[in-house]
């Protein structure tokens, strides 16, 4: 992952476990929300849903998802995101067994609200432990292992809720069983995750001395922040702007994605239960390599020299580029395996472009400010969240067709390639 001796002791690697366990549990997250999308079908059945409400229970969660960001930033800054994470982990554990339990649309809409609540910490209090742990040159890697998840769990989450509505003939199992393993991992995040490096008990003097070599030169160069500041403060900058609309535009195609995929493959493409499990984990998959890659890349040129300006927004422009041309070519394919191939095109580049988003915050922010920041960006990103679901839900339900909803995509990853070009991603705010 990075230079793994500091002279002839070699370093414990402490940090990097401690992300994968962060991709573990953002994975665990996103197959809560996958698990919705995949039953939809059988629970729209159940609850005589027409296309619009289902776009109503599939936006829920993101409302009071939304609205959480910016205080769960906060928490993480003031609290530290060890027990935050943990807490929020247990919390949308519960909520995600409890929707096994609902008897109509009514009470289910309550239990996405209760998850949107609970998850919400998870990406704010993981931007704070990047910039806690990570060295500059080591953060987009560890936001793609954070941000990962999304993908990698929306894909796992299909072919799991898929397999236990098989096995079992039950939706209702698949929320069960998701729940329940979600507690299990907040319980082991409270055992395993710190808040400083010099506090956990499995890190070695060589890979402590590491980090903490690393944030005194980072913290050398960091502004003072101005007396007075708010959160309101951040959005003097065009930066700021910049990255929340990149992050918006990620979000519009990949939440688009996550919430009609097995649904569009279902009714546009004739796939059954068996294989729209198999085509979603493929193409989510696809995803978190992207996303991996993605960061691997980026942080190597800039250990090579390279500037962060130029790094980022060369790979943000090929990948949004990327993502228009697939999303194009999809709205013509006929093929369902062409669909599949072009579908997994489309998300290796989303979630490429998602990792560079997620490490913007801590290259922009300072160290004291990064939760506050990630939380900002969330907050605006995930408006998406609310919109996309409804708006393809109407689009469907009013044309009879996806056609418009991929075009709106292709024009969603256009704005993309163009605000990237404002971001200045070696100058950080003094707020």
């Amino acid at each position: 992952m990075e230079a793994t001796h500091v002279g002839a002791v070699r370093m414990s690697s402490t940090r990097w476990k401690i992300f994968v366990l962060l991709l573990t549990l953002v994975s665990l997250n996103y197959i809560d929300r996958a698990a919705l999308s995949v039953a939809m079908p059988t629970i729209a059945q159940e609850f005589r849903m027409t296309p619009e409400r289902q776009g109503l229970i599939l936006s829920a969660f993101f409302w009071t998802y939304l609205f959480m960001q910016v205080p769960s930033g906060v928490l993480a800054d003031r609290f530290k995101p060890r027990a935050v994470i943990a807490a929020a982990a247990i919390g949308w554990g519960f909520f995600q067994a409890v929707g096994a339990a609902s008897v109509g649309w009514f009470s289910l809409l309550l239990t996405r609200f209760g998850l949107g609540i609970s998850e919400a910490p998870i990406y704010p209090a993981g931007g704070k432990l990047n910039a806690m742990w990570l060295t500059q040159n080591e953060r987009t890697r560890g936001a793609a292992l954070l941000d990962g998840g999304s993908a990698l769990g929306s894909g796992v989450g299909a072919v799991v809720t898929a397999l236990l509505m098989g096995w079992l003939g039950s939706w209702r199992a698949a929320f069960v069983v998701a729940g329940g393993g979600t507690i299990l991992c907040g319980l082991w995040a409270w055992w395993y995750i710190r808040n400083m490096p010099r506090e956990h008990p499995r890190i070695n003097e060589a890979e402590a001395a590491y980090i903490e070599q690393a944030l005194a030169e980072e913290d050398r160069h960091e502004p003072q922040a101005e007396a007075g500041t708010s959160l309101l403060s951040f959005f003097r900058y065009r930066s700021v702007w910049a990255m929340c609309v990149s992050h918006t535009c990620t979000n519009l195609i990949f939440y688009g994605l996550m919430t009609w995929l097995p649904t569009y493959l279902y009714k546009a493409h004739g796939f059954d239960l068996k294989s729209m499990g198999n085509a979603t984990f493929l193409i989510f998959a696809m995803g978190f390599v992207g996303e991996v890659v993605g960061g691997w890349i980026a942080d190597r040129s800039k250990a090579q020299g390279t500037g962060a300006n130029f790094v980022y927004r060369t790979m943000m422009m090929v990948g949004a580029a990327a993502v228009a041309l697939s999303m194009c070519a999809v709205a013509y394919a006929g093929s369902p395996f062409a669909v599949v191939m072009l579908l997994c095109v489309s998300l290796f580049f989303v979630r490429w472009c998602g990792g560079c988003n997620w490490a913007t915050p801590s290259m922009l922010a300072t160290r004291r400010r990064a939760g506050t920041l990630c939380g900002i960006m969330n907050f605006v990103g995930n408006i998406a969240g609310i919109f996309v679901p409804i708006f393809i839900g109407f689009i469907v339900q009013h044309t009879g067709s996806y056609f418009l909803a991929l075009m709106f995509f292709v024009a969603v990853a256009i704005v993309q390639m163009l605000c990237t070009l404002f971001i200045n991603y070696e100058k950080k705010l003094a707020v």
